[in-house]
């Protein structure tokens, strides 16, 4: 037994430096493994859903600070990490997100209304979003992840060649549940692929308080199965490793841990204040890296970038932002009775008085 185990341990050799494909100063690397060639109008593809996913996370913050949203988690500084791994998926492929998966959104076609409802706190927010094999967003912290590799259980019993993704944060790979979910996906070989978006800080708690060992992707030799670690700013890389992972997943290879090494420049949430744990040289050094930047610098290197792509580009993000603001500004407060009406096919006893209930306190309070 034991020497099976070195033996497996060995073969699941996790290299401490991430992937990178494309420098932080827009030049590319010598890496050599994974291929940076992509078609022009998908390297261009990519860089719209970036810039329109940074846009329309401004806007987000705006109306929260504006008071039309409840609250807001930001993806400033992640655009990279999740238009990456989303874009090379197929559409049948399920997505499971946490809070702050904007960029993966946008490319499903979930529009920014539906995501506006969301964290506006109507109860429909996550309405659609299962039409574009999204699953609605998890607020609990990991618990997604046993929902994902259910998912994936699930789609192999019925012959389906999907693949699922849970998007993590770093934070969430303390919990009990991620443990679980990962553990679980090992011994049975689903096709799901676990895609960590290490940020540095899980609220006030930085990722060196969250381990002991030399990364999050070295996690994955426990667990039986490969682990990468990638540049989370470098969305040709994080394209490459999610695609070689996913289709590892789809031959039955089973999972993969990916641990895109990348960084939260706002807040936890609107409701956080990063300076009261955060250096600012810390961020300083982190911007340098910045996902759109460097990515802009190579798409002007190989010729893709021209002032007809940016025109395009700041087209849609102004329309995008101005659909937003038009549907959630000033609009109405959804019934708060209606969330006891699509529980189940038909409402139980129990949740007709509950509803009733709620009702009659609302009654009092108008």
């Amino acid at each position: 037994m034991a020497e099976s185990y070195t033996a497996s341990s060995a073969a699941l050799n996790v290299e401490l430096d991430p992937v990178c494909l494309v420098d932080a100063d827009g030049s590319p690397t010598e890496e050599s493994r994974y291929s940076r060639e992509l078609p022009p109008e998908t390297l261009a593809w990519l860089y719209e859903s970036m810039v329109v996913t940074r846009d329309l996370d401004t806007e987000f913050v705006n109306l929260q600070r504006q008071g039309e949203l409840a609250l807001y988690a930001s993806c400033r500084g992640q655009e990279a990490a999740q238009i990456g791994a989303a874009a090379c998926l197929h559409k049948t492929d399920w997505l499971f997100p946490q809070y702050r998966e904007i960029g993966a959104f946008v490319l499903r076609g979930i529009t920014p209304a539906q995501m506006g409802a969301l964290w506006r706190g109507n109860w429909h927010g996550g309405r659609g979003f299962t039409d574009r094999c999204v699953a609605p967003i998890a607020i609990p912290i990991g618990t997604h992840g046993l929902h994902a590799v259910g998912a994936a259980m699930a789609a192999e019993r019925l012959g389906e060649k999907s693949v699922t993704v849970a998007f993590l944060g770093d934070g969430a790979t303390s919990e009990g549940d991620v443990h679980e979910a990962l553990n679980l996906a090992s011994v049975f070989a689903v096709p799901c692929v676990f895609f960590v978006q290490n940020n540095q800080w899980a609220i006030s708690v930085p990722v060196s308080r969250q381990q002991a060992g030399p990364s999050i992707a070295h996690r994955a030799i426990g667990y039986g199965m490969p682990g990468i670690r990638v540049d989370g700013n470098d969305v040709l890389a994080c394209y490459a490793v999610m695609a070689e992972a996913a289709e590892r997943a789809r031959r039955g290879g089973g999972p993969t841990l990916i641990e895109a090494v990348t960084y939260r420049m706002g807040p936890h949430t609107t409701s956080d204040d990063p300076t009261r744990y955060r250096p600012a040289e810390e961020l300083e050094e982190w911007r340098a890296r910045d996902p759109i930047s460097r990515y802009r610098t190579y798409l002007q290197t190989v010729g893709v970038l021209d002032e007809r792509l940016e025109q395009r580009v700041q087209a849609r993000s102004r329309r995008l932002c101005a659909e937003v603001r038009d549907a959630l500004v000033g609009s109405a407060d959804t019934d708060p009775a209606e969330l006891f009406d699509t529980v189940y096919a038909e409402i139980t006893p129990d949740l007709a008085n509950q509803r009733d209930a709620l009702s009659v306190e609302l009654a009092k309070e108008a």
